[in-house]
């Protein structure tokens, strides 16, 4: 048999949904993997104790190995997800992730697709559902529409933005800021700077994240109200997510960056540091008291800053089509979503999802069926 033609018999597949994601194995697969952050041990430990009990969400993970040695090549996290009355399996996100992919090289998803009868146990493992739902893909290097002999990908209704950085910070700042917003900027730092002694930090201890973390649930409380379409930190298991997310990555694969006003705070940036990038993945600002000072644009600048100090090549505004971020150079990037129909309900809902805007939006609030992130 050729075996640039078919690979079968390669590979084990099996469900594990007991996996250990703080194991040896694990660190040392998601290490040498393409993977993002979202991927991270920590974060799909936490997500998995913390947030898919409180979803009512069952794992549902795939463990890949090679069954010549044993040896873990392949994850993918997923989830049995209750949505209204039908039954989905989807990535491992539960609206806090801003990427979604299989945690392994591109070279193996080639090798596994390869595997025709890993493939088919695949396909069967992962079902029964009424909807299969792969989105916030990032690329087309591991097409998972093909493991999973789903439709084909489609482009999702947003991006995803980042930032190249260079050194040093003012270069930067120079190539990736119109002239009229570097003045604007300079303008509003020296406006904020009279109204006391400012400061810029990243949080190094316990008490500093748990004080930034609450004052980012309450500064963003309002916030989101007043938009109507709410915040997840308001909710007790998310606070306690992103919590301890905070709390478990810091000085590792976690920032925390506050400023304060005479020592109080009034802005936050929570992100991942992963392979030169730093992810943003929430902020928070006194937009109430600081209405004119632009303190949300010139906290994402002192970040760039520190970022480049760190030796950071990338920051990552991730997913989002807010304005802001074109203003700091930041290029958009496509992401696509893979969906699937299991019976006739997923059909019908798919169907639905897919022709009428007005009926989509009524799922999604009906089902909890949110397909865009709530958060910038």
């Amino acid at each position: 048999m050729n075996k640039n033609k078919n690979n079968s018999g390669a590979f084990d597949v099996c469900i594990d949904d007991a996996f250990d994601f703080l194991s040896q194995e694990y660190a040392e697969l998601f290490e040498g993997s393409d993977a993002t952050a979202f991927q991270h041990p920590v974060w799909l430990d936490t997500l998995y104790r913390k947030l898919a009990p409180a979803a009512a969400a069952k794992p549902l993970v795939v463990a890949i190995r090679r069954r010549a040695t044993g040896r873990l090549a392949m994850v993918l996290p997923l989830l049995r997800v209750p949505r209204g009355p039908m039954q989905t399996v989807e990535f491992a996100d539960l609206r806090v992730s801003d990427y979604l992919t299989p945690v392994c090289t591109a070279e193996v998803f080639s090798d596994l697709l390869r595997d025709e009868d890993a493939c088919l146990t695949l396909r069967q493992l992962v079902r029964p559902f009424d909807l299969l739902r792969m989105c916030k893909l990032p690329d087309g290097r591991m097409p998972v529409e093909n493991l999973l002999a789903a439709p084909r990908r489609v482009f999702m209704e947003t991006n995803a933005y980042a930032t190249v950085l260079v050194a040093p910070f003012e270069q930067w700042r120079a190539s990736a800021l119109s002239r009229s917003y570097q003045k604007e900027l300079a303008k509003k730092l020296r406006q904020l700077q009279k109204k006391g002694t400012l400061s810029f930090s990243c949080c190094d201890d316990r008490a500093s994240v748990i004080a930034a973390m609450e004052m980012m649930k309450k500064f963003r409380g309002p916030r989101f109200r007043a938009r109507g379409d709410g915040d997840l930190l308001q909710r007790r298991e998310y606070f306690d997510f992103y919590s301890n997310i905070a709390l478990r990555g810091l000085g590792a694969f976690v920032r925390l960056y506050t400023m304060k006003m005479d020592g109080n705070l009034i802005a936050a940036v929570l992100g991942l540091c992963h392979r030169g990038s730093f992810l943003v993945i929430m902020s928070a600002f006194d937009i109430a008291g600081y209405k004119s000072q632009s303190i949300g644009a010139l906290m994402f600048e002192q970040v760039a800053r520190d970022c480049i100090e760190r030796g950071d090549q990338v920051l990552d505004f991730t997913i989002g089509d807010e304005p802001y971020k074109r203003m700091f150079g930041a290029q958009p990037s496509p992401l696509w979503s893979v969906t699937q129909a299991g019976s006739v309900a997923g059909s019908l809902a798919l169907f639905a999802l897919r022709q009428a805007p007005w009926i989509k939006l009524a799922a999604k609030r009906m089902a909890a069926f949110k397909l865009l992130p709530v958060r910038t």
